[in-house]
């Protein structure tokens, strides 16, 4: 039989992607005394999973990323 963890993390492993980083939001903010920065970029990291799971995310090859940046500080 399972303990309450391996329940749990079966569950959490049904949730889509970006219910599963708001659920690990929670999970870290309250480890963290000090968690305002965490939970910034838990926003921001919740922000474009949502925007590459609907699509309105500009998604760009690395390699192009790169040759783009590389240009711009030429």
């Amino acid at each position: 039989m399972c303990n309450r963890l391996e329940l749990l993390e079966i569950e959490a492993l049904k949730l889509s992607a970006g219910e599963r980083a708001a659920f690990a939001r929670v999970l870290l903010s309250s480890l963290d005394e000090d968690n305002e920065i965490d939970e910034a970029w838990a926003d921001e990291m919740e922000s474009r999973i949502a925007q590459v799971e609907t699509g309105d995310a500009v998604c760009i090859p690395v390699e192009a990323a790169i040759s783009e940046l590389r240009a711009s500080m030429q």
